[in-house]
């Protein structure tokens, strides 16, 4: 059983994945998954506890203190079981994507995972990446598996807390705020028609930018914020949750770095 774990900012995203789910077409289909936030982190011991791990591969953006939390966790279910656990980091070529980053290894490794599964998911096709969570990262990966880079910028709820917190008298407003209309009549609404504006004209313009090189573009959306996102922009874009679990499972189907 290989498990898989993708530590982000906020939460803790898990799969584990039958040892015979080796063709493009089992990536996403996993026989348990689940995801905790940073503090429940103590709960996933008994969500793992029971399987035969045989291989574990870990994306951690969250920094040093979670790396050893999850080691805390892994060593309570695998014990003194010899079972290889790799951190998966960011390289210059790896699982059909070549990472044009001028430091290969400086890209986030959720980025790289991002678009490798995006990449697994739609081969051939010119893909523009965005990840609406914590921070929204938006990404262009060429037809042949060009990690070409990307924008990075805060994400719709890390805006709007923003505003609450630096600007006078502007109340802090939930993300599930519903506009329908770009000109807010109350000061809530435009909160988040503002933050909206801005997350999907940073999606859109990337998708233009890429169209000039590569002519038709595909938009992968993935992340907790692109529900409320994606009615917004001005094309339908392909919702694909766990973009980061799905790259690490085509990744452990692959060569390593």
């Amino acid at each position: 059983m290989l498990l898989l774990i993708d530590a982000g900012n906020t939460r803790v995203k898990w799969a584990l994945v039958p040892r015979g789910a080796r063709n493009a077409s089992a990536l996403g289909q996993w026989m348990a998954s689940g995801m905790v936030d940073h503090a429940q982190i103590g709960t996933l011991g008994d969500a793992w506890r029971g399987h035969k791990i045989a291989h574990v591969l870990i994306s951690n953006v969250a920094g040093q203190a979670m790396r050893e939390k999850l080691e805390q966790a892994l060593s309570h279910v695998l014990g003194l079981q010899p079972v290889p656990l790799e951190w998966f980091a960011s390289c210059a070529s790896l699982a059909g994507v070549r990472n044009h980053y001028r430091n290969p290894a400086q890209l986030g490794c959720d980025r790289f995972a991002s678009v490798i599964g995006a990449h697994a998911l739609h081969p051939g096709k010119a893909l523009v990446v965005a990840t609406c969570g914590t921070a929204t990262t938006v990404d262009a990966v060429t037809p042949d598996g060009i990690f070409q880079g990307g924008m990075i910028l805060p994400g719709l709820g890390l805006m709007a807390a923003s505003l609450a917190r630096n600007t006078a008298q502007l109340p802090e407003v939930a993300e599930t705020t519903g506009i329908t209309e770009p000109f807010a009549d109350h000061t809530d609404a435009a909160i988040i028609s503002g933050c909206i504006a801005a997350q999907t004209g940073a999606i859109e313009r990337a998708v233009r930018a890429h169209r000039q090189h590569h002519g038709e573009v595909q938009c992968v959306l993935s992340g907790g914020a692109a529900p409320l996102i994606a009615p917004h922009l001005g094309f339908a874009p392909l919702r694909v949750d766990n973009l980061v679990l799905i790259g690490l499972h085509h990744v452990a189907m692959n060569t390593s770095c």
